[in-house]
């Protein structure tokens, strides 16, 4: 079973929509998606799939990533009445949640950009269950980077690692000697051990809930010590001091890409007749 027919189960269970199904035997229709806010586009080809699915068309002229003002016609949809209500609502929230994603993205996209075209914005691991293929989709979309899918696609030595393993110098050693060649990034959250990762050869470090000024100095001697170590840096960036993390960083992330975005109002209405 794969992530659309999931979604739909949690929908229809063994029953189906019994609402549409007691109004509707082949009546066919057509409906017209509306969006209400200026957004980045995200979740079309999602909401293609899922009218698909339910046996409906969806057709449009515009592609995700591209930009739209608030009160356009997004898509038309034809099929068996029944069919299209029962998509309905699956849809629009593939479309509501992607576009919100993929729209805060691009804004802070072009902030950073603006004082540092090299820098990436990137996304977490904070998603909604279930939902992280296609969160990361929509930061792409929106012009960031989704950073690593999960726990099994990449090296991330964090705070709690430290803790249990004991230092830095431990962490990242014991993992070079296990997985020898492995690209390594490691968070800290003081210079101390910002420093020391810098001596051992790690690929990334993430500067964790350094404020802008203090993350930009310890950057600055991290480079002098290993000019070729990258500089994530996270922790509690806002729209309004991102630009100054986007002066120095390689990459910055951020959480509320996905954690706490809202969501682009869409509707979907029926043709009259």
């Amino acid at each position: 079973m794969d992530a659309i027919d999931r979604f739909f189960q949690e929908d229809l269970d063994t029953k189906g929509d019994i609402t549409s199904n007691a109004l509707f035997t082949t009546q066919t229709g057509k409906a017209e998606i509306w969006v209400k806010q200026a957004c980045t586009l995200a979740g079309l080809a999602e909401a293609t799939l899922v009218f698909k699915w339910a046996g409906a068309t969806l057709t449009t002229e515009f592609h995700d990533g591209e930009m739209v003002s608030a009160g356009t016609l997004v898509a038309t949809v034809i099929g068996q009445m029944k069919d299209i209500l029962k998509a309905e609502r699956l849809a629009l929230n593939f479309l509501g949640r992607m576009s919100g994603i993929a729209t805060q993205t691009k804004a802070l996209c072009d902030l950073c950009r603006a004082v540092n075209p090299a820098v990436r914005v990137a996304a977490t691991r904070k998603t909604t269950p279930g939902f992280r293929q296609y969160e990361k989709k929509a930061v792409a979309i929106g012009g960031g980077e989704p950073h690593r899918m999960g726990l099994f696609d990449a090296i991330l030595i964090k705070d709690n690692h430290l803790r249990a393993v004991g230092s830095v110098e431990k962490a990242v050693t014991a993992v070079q000697r296990k997985l020898p060649g492995t690209p390594i990034e490691i968070e800290v959250e003081n210079e101390h051990d910002a420093m020391t990762a810098a001596t051992l050869g790690v690929a990334w470090i993430m500067l964790d809930n350094f404020d802008a000024k203090t993350a930009a100095s310890v950057a600055a001697k991290i480079r002098s010590i290993n000019p070729k170590v990258l500089i994530e840096v996270s922790g509690g960036i806002t729209k309004e001091s991102i630009a100054q993390y986007a002066r120095f960083a390689d990459r910055i992330s951020v959480g509320a890409l996905t954690h706490s975005v809202a969501n682009i109002d869409f509707s979907l209405e029926l043709a009259e007749g």
